[in-house]
Order: C-alpha cells, then sequence, then structure tokens
C-alpha cells in the first residue's frame, strides 16, 4: 500500500498566499479610513470650536481705559465735545466757552456771550448736540449752538475747528429774578425750555413752548408760544429731569417723592407720584437719570440702593389699562451713598457715582460692565460719546477726565438669552425674541427660549404624526406584505426623501393651510378614525372562517385592509360638519347668530389665538419629510433579522404577529432606536418648511392652532440682514451652538440607548 503524503504540496500552499500588492492596499486604506474617521470626528468639533469663537466676545465684560485728563481754567461748570472728541470745550459760569486741542492742550478758541446789560447766571450744556444754554439774570434763556467744521493744514492734516453762533435770548421767566437753572428738549413737533427761579423765597418753574414748522423750501417756521408755569402745587424740589422727547417732566423732592406731570396743550399737567424708596431709613433720592429712550428712570438712595422704574401699562382700579410708573429692577447695592446717575446714548446702559467708585450697568439685565475709580469727589457733568467709545467727566476741579470704552455688547448676558427680562414697555418679565424695530429707542431683545420651545414643538407635531406611520409600515412592508410589492413600496419612500423641503414649506403655506382651513373638523375626525379603522378591520380579518381566510394569499390581505380604512375614514369626513354643529357652536361676533364654527369657538373658550398656519399644517408636512427616512432605516433593520429566529418561533407555534412582537422587533430595535432620532435629527433642523408654513413669530405658546418660530428658521430668516461682528450677529451664532449640542447630546445619548439594546438582545 502506497505511503499517503498528508502535507500539501508548495504548489497548494501557494494558493492562500496573499499578494504583497493586495497587502499594502488593504494596509493604506485601513489607515485611510481611520484618518477619515478622525478627520471627521475633528470636522465635528472645529465647527463647534468655531461657533464658541463667534459666541465668546458676548460674554466678556466691557474694558475702560483712562486717558491723560485736560486741564481747563478753573470755575468751568459744564463741557461739550465734538464727534471725534478733538476740541473739547467747557463752559465758565459767566458763559464763556474756551476750545482746546485735546492731543496738544493748545487753545483753540474762546468766546464769550454778548448779553450785557443782562448777566449770565446758569449754564446747562448737552455735550454730544452741541448746545450750550445760557440763563440771564432777567429770566431769558439765550441758545448758543457749537459746531465743527472740518479743514485740512498743508500736510493733510485733518482738524475740526469750532463755529459758535447765539440765538437771541428768549424771554421763558419772570423778569424779576434771575435764573438759577435751565433745560430744553426738542422734538418733532418743536422745542420746550424750562427755567428755574426763585421768587419770593419759593422756587419755581416755568416752561416754553415753541412750535416749529417746515415750510416751502425747507425753511424751518419758529412760533413762540407763552411762558407756563410748572408745578406750581410743589415747591420743595432738588432736581428736575426733562426727557428729550419734550413732552413730561419729572421733579424729585427733598423728601424722595418723585412727581411726573405730561404735557397738556399749552402747559403740563399732574400725571402720578410714588416714592422709590419709601420704608427705607432714609428715603431720599440722591441722585437720579433717565435712560436712553426716557420712559426709564434709574434712581438711587442714601444707603446705597439702586432702582429701575419705567413707563408700562398698568390695570387701574376702574378696570382700565394706562401707562404709568413702576418698578421693574431693582440693582445691586452701591458702594456708598449714590452720587449720579449718567445715561449712555444709544443703549440701556448707564454710569453711577457712589463711594468714589464708577460702575457701569445695564439697565435692562442689571449686570456690571465694569467697575473703577473715579479719580475726583465729584462730577459737575458726565457725558458718553455718541458711539459708545468713550467717556469724559468735568469734575470740580476744572479737569475733563476722559476714559475710552470698549464694550461692544452691553446687552449680553447669561439672563438676556436664557432668562425671564422685563423689557421697556412690558407689564412683566417675559422670553422675548424681537431683534429690529423703527424706532433708535427700541431695545433689542435676544431671548433664545422662545425659539427652543418652537424647535420642541414643531418636532413634536412632526413626530406625532410621522412615526406611528413610518414604523407601523416598515414592520407591514418587512413581514407581511409580500416581496413583489416590498419592491415596489420601498424605493416609492425613498423616492419621497428626495423631495426638497421649500416644496413641502410652498405647498404647506399656500396650497394646504388654506384647504385644511374651513374643514378642520372633518380632517380631525378623518385622522381620529384611521387608528381604530385598521384594528378592527385585523380583528375582523382574524374572525373569518379559515377557508375564507385561504383564499388570499398571504401578503395581500391589504386587499381588504385599505378599502375598509379609507372607507371608514371617508365617513368620518362627512360627519365632521355635523360634529362641528353639535359641538362648537357659538354666537357670531357681529350679528349674534349662532354658526358652528370651529376657530370661532377656540378663540372664545380658550381665548387662544386661531391662525391658519399653524402647528399642526407644519407637523403634517414635516411628517412627510421624516417618514421616509424613519420608514427606510426601520425597514432594513427589521429585514435584516436572520430568517431562522422567524422560522423557529413560527414552527414553535407562534404567529405571525406574536413573531413580530417578541422576536423581529426586539432583535431590530437597535436599527429602529436609530431610525427614530434620524427622524429627529431631520425635524429638529428642517428650516425651509417652518419659514413658509407658520406665521415664524417667536411666542411661547402650547397652542396647537398658533405659530412658532424655530432656532434654524430664526438663522435663516435673520443671519443676511445681520450685521458681521453685531450682538444680533453673535446671538444667531449662540443659537447655532445651542441646537448643535442640542442634537449632539439627544443623539450621543440615543446610540449609548441603541448600543445597550444592541447587547441585551443580540443573536448568539
Amino acid at each position: 500500500m502506497d505511503k499517503i503524503d498528508n502535507q500539501s504540496s508548495p504548489a497548494d500552499a501557494a494558493r492562500f498566499d496573499v499578494r504583497p500588492m493586495t497587502l499594502a492596499v488593504d494596509r493604506w486604506m485601513g489607515r485611510l479610513i481611520r484618518f477619515g474617521g478622525i478627520g471627521v470626528v475633528l470636522a465635528v468639533f472645529g465647527m463647534l470650536a468655531f461657533l464658541i469663537f463667534q459666541i465668546f466676545p458676548l460674554f466678556a465684560g466691557a474694558k475702560v481705559q483712562s486717558v491723560e485728563p485736560l486741564l481747563f481754567p478753573a470755575g468751568a461748570v459744564a463741557f461739550g465735545e465734538d464727534e471725534y472728541g478733538e476740541v473739547p470745550f467747557v463752559c465758565l459760569a459767566d458763559g464763556t466757552l474756551h476750545f482746546q486741542d485735546s492731543r496738544t492742550g493748545a487753545k483753540v478758541l474762546q468766546w464769550s456771550p454778548n448779553v450785557a446789560p443782562r448777566r449770565v447766571t446758569a449754564v446747562r450744556s448737552y455735550p454730544r448736540d452741541g448746545l450750550v444754554l445760557l440763563g440771564l439774570s432777567d429770566g431769558a434763556v439765550q441758545e448758543v449752538r457749537v459746531s465743527y467744521r472740518l479743514a485740512y493744514d498743508a500736510s493733510g492734516t485733518r482738524r475740526s475747528e469750532p463755529v459758535v453762533n447765539a440765538a437771541e435770548p428768549l424771554t421763558v421767566g419772570d423778569g424779576g429774578a434771575p435764573c438759577r437753572d435751565v433745560w430744553a428738549a426738542k422734538n418733532s413737533g418743536g422745542r420746550l425750555f424750562v427755567v428755574r427761579q426763585s421768587l419770593a423765597g419759593r422756587e419755581h418753574l416755568t416752561g416754553l413752548l415753541l412750535a416749529e414748522r417746515k415750510g416751502l423750501g425747507g425753511k424751518v417756521r419758529v412760533t413762540p408760544g407763552q411762558p407756563f408755569p410748572i408745578a406750581a402745587d410743589t415747591v420743595d424740589f432738588e432736581q428736575v429731569l426733562v426727557p428729550t422727547t419734550a413732552d413730561s417732566l419729572l421733579l424729585i423732592r427733598r423728601d424722595g417723592e418723585v412727581r411726573t406731570y405730561n404735557e397738556a396743550g399749552e402747559g403740563f399737567a399732574f400725571l402720578q407720584s410714588f416714592r422709590p424708596f419709601a420704608g427705607a431709613a432714609d428715603p431720599r433720592v440722591t441722585s437720579a437719570g433717565l435712560i436712553f429712550g426716557n420712559v426709564s428712570l434709574v434712581v438711587t438712595g442714601a444707603e446705597g440702593q439702586q432702582h429701575v422704574w419705567s413707563l408700562y401699562p398698568q390695570l387701574q382700579p376702574d378696570g382700565m389699562s394706562l401707562r404709568r410708573w413702576g418698578r421693574i429692577h431693582e440693582g445691586s447695592v452701591l458702594p456708598g451713598v449714590g452720587q449720579g446717575v449718567y445715561a449712555a446714548e444709544g443703549n440701556k446702559c448707564y454710569l453711577a457715582l457712589a463711594g468714589g467708585k464708577l460702575r457701569l450697568h445695564n439697565m435692562t439685565t442689571g449686570s456690571l460692565r465694569w467697575e473703577g475709580e473715579a479719580g475726583a469727589q465729584g462730577f459737575r457733568q458726565v457725558a458718553f460719546g455718541r458711539n459708545y467709545d468713550r467717556l469724559a467727566a468735568l469734575d470740580d476741579q476744572g479737569r475733563l477726565l476722559r476714559w475710552k470704552i470698549e464694550d461692544h455688547h452691553p446687552e449680553s448676558s447669561w439672563a438676556t438669552y436664557f432668562g425671564k427680562i422685563w423689557y421697556e414697555g412690558a407689564s412683566g418679565p417675559a422670553y422675548e425674541w424681537q431683534s429690529s424695530a423703527g424706532s433708535d429707542e427700541f431695545e433689542a431683545k435676544y431671548s433664545l427660549v422662545p425659539l427652543f420651545y418652537g424647535t420642541v414643538k414643531g418636532t413634536f407635531y412632526a413626530l406625532l404624526f410621522a412615526l406611528p406611520i413610518a414604523l407601523t409600515a416598515a414592520v407591514y412592508v418587512s413581514q407581511f406584505l409580500r416581496p413583489q410589492f416590498r419592491q415596489v413600496v420601498k424605493p416609492g419612500m425613498e423616492i419621497m426623501a428626495s423631495l426638497p423641503s421649500v416644496v413641502l414649506g410652498f405647498l404647506a403655506g399656500l396650497w394646504l393651510a388654506p384647504l385644511v382651513d374651513p374643514c378642520l373638523i372633518s380632517l380631525l375626525c378623518a385622522l381620529a378614525a384611521l387608528a381604530p379603522a385598521a384594528i378592527f378591520a385585523g380583528y375582523a380579518w382574524s374572525k373569518l372562517p379559515q377557508r375564507v381566510r385561504r383564499q388570499v394569499a398571504p401578503g395581500m390581505e391589504f386587499l381588504w385592509l385599505v378599502p375598509f380604512v379609507a372607507g371608514c375614514a371617508w365617513l368620518a369626513w362627512q360627519a365632521g360638519p355635523f360634529v362641528e354643529a353639535a359641538c362648537f357652536t357659538v354666537k357670531d361676533v357681529g350679528t349674534g347668530l349662532p354658526i358652528a364654527d370651529f376657530r370661532e369657538w377656540w378663540r372664545q373658550t380658550t381665548g387662544l389665538s386661531y391662525d391658519s398656519r399653524n402647528s399642526l399644517v407644519v407637523g403634517f408636512v414635516m411628517g412627510f419629510a421624516v417618514i421616509p427616512i424613519v420608514f427606510t432605516i426601520a425597514e432594513d433593520a427589521l429585514s435584516n433579522v436572520p430568517t431562522s429566529l422567524v422560522s423557529g418561533s413560527l414552527a414553535l407555534g407562534a404567529s405571525r404577529w406574536q413573531t413580530v412582537w417578541s422576536v423581529v422587533i426586539p432583535t431590530a430595535i437597535s436599527g429602529i432606536v436609530s431610525a427614530v432620532m434620524i427622524g429627529f435629527g431631520r425635524a429638529i433642523g428642517e428650516t425651509m418648511i417652518v419659514v413658509m408654513a407658520t406665521g415664524n413669530t417667536a411666542v411661547m405658546e402650547a397652542n396647537p392652532f398658533s405659530g412658532m418660530r424655530t432656532l434654524s428658521a430664526n438663522i435663516a430668516v435673520e443671519l443676511p440682514e445681520a450685521a458681521i461682528g453685531h450682538t444680533h450677529y453673535r446671538a444667531l451664532f449662540l443659537g447655532a451652538c445651542c441646537l448643535f449640542l442640542l442634537t449632539f447630546v439627544i443623539n450621543t445619548l440615543a446610540e449609548v440607548l441603541r448600543q445597550r439594546l444592541r447587547e441585551r438582545y443580540k443573536v448568539v
């Protein structure tokens, strides 16, 4: 017997050798895949880093840097500046103006008023308006305008040259006493002058209104009125605040009472009085200032308190809602007695002086932007630059102290974006997003909470509609439908996923919403009938005799199911008008007759709004965008369950439904969770459907018949109009970062859940 050689020949062994080129390609492809995976991770975190880089400046405090002070003649009582702060001036008690070059310290110009035989007894300047008011010894007021013209020397260096123009004095107060103080304000209709005098040992305020009207050729015609007394019922006041709107007046008495007056024809009428520090050991108001916009007042007390009072609608005892002053904020305690409140121009910031310290606050958020040393015991006048880029203060020694300000986002804080803020004019704290308006005094509102709410609301209604349909369809197609029909249904669903969202949004806003609006009850009845009809159809089919059911091939049961469910939905649709007439009848507001109208019933019964473009329409249309994605992934997961598990379950006597519920779904649960989470990501990031199918208003209402605004829609609508680097621009990036983190966290949790379910139900 021949010896059998069990060893393979060299030729046979060579068959299992791998070519060096194949090994090299495999090795490099593995490295390339790892490099690509790392690149994807780095790209994701790079996007997050870019978003953080854009929003980081929002939460940086103000930077204030002291500049070398300017020395002026002693006795300066007021000051002013040009637009660039290059040629400031001070005004002496006799009305003389001294102009000085801030770069060289050289004297530029000196101007003196010509009011003889009268003399100047009061001076007030408005630094950013170039206005100086001179109160005279006979109660008259002279208006002095300071302007600057640009000039260039031989070397081409730009310089500002001051020009002083003095108007003829106006008789405002009583000619028997000199002016002790003077104020002016201007609005679209004219100007207001107010003077303060001491007559017979009593303090008096007198006002004068000048009506201005533009004629042909742009010439302004000025019509002076008659002087009128102000606040004749109070004399013990120590501070007067005249808003720039020239339509109101605030007097602060020595006992801490604040009295307000409003324009009433040819004079001012008493409006309201309040005591900001009532109940305190020392209720005096030591300093006060009107904030930009003239509807908010910051007051400080002898114990370092600082409160903010504002005009907003308040319900009166007679049931009417009137705009009255009320406290809206209570600021942090100052380091001493409040000595001054000075408002910025263009935003809601103000400077508070107390205990030798300067504190820069934002009125709305209450945040402390900066704190530093005052450098003086007291200030005669303080003014911010028009662009909120500098600060100047005139002290008692005639020095003009100056600071540079770098505070690009003064209204930003964590409370701004995620807290309740009491804004001017509102009746209480609220979450609000409103980034633009038509007036300069408008205060931008950047709360992201309504956008979060709208995002969650839209996602909820979309998934509420999409998940039941997508998941049940995936189960039916993968486990019950015949293969030849499955080859048609699944590609059709995948084609649905390619529909552009802008087309769906167009159909939702311009076609579906008007179509659904008049027959909403019929639609809801039809949708409510679908699930019971399908359950009843399945139950009825199971009760049919075997000989009847055997006439229908397995997987063809839909020939009975679809017509039955469609018929039930049609009957429910036809019953909609009867249901509306029976349950939703109200009186018509115009005629008083009963009408069957769900929309009017909803408004009258719940007090909520009803919009034709509402959350239900959005959810319905967004569901069509989500269904194909969830269906495709879930169907693949269900179809990939090993057939041995399904055959074994059926062989042990389980029914087809029992097999699906107990074997197929637990085995494919990780894939189903992935499908749901990918559908969630599709819904939460949807933009065009939300923009076109809702009112796109940032409201926080659980009302299913109101609109909403999502984070993604807000970014798409407002980012093209946001100025680069502006607070609005960075707030949009903050919303994008929050949306990024929200989806990242939820997807991470979903992946952890998927892995645990996979380990639990894995096939050994």
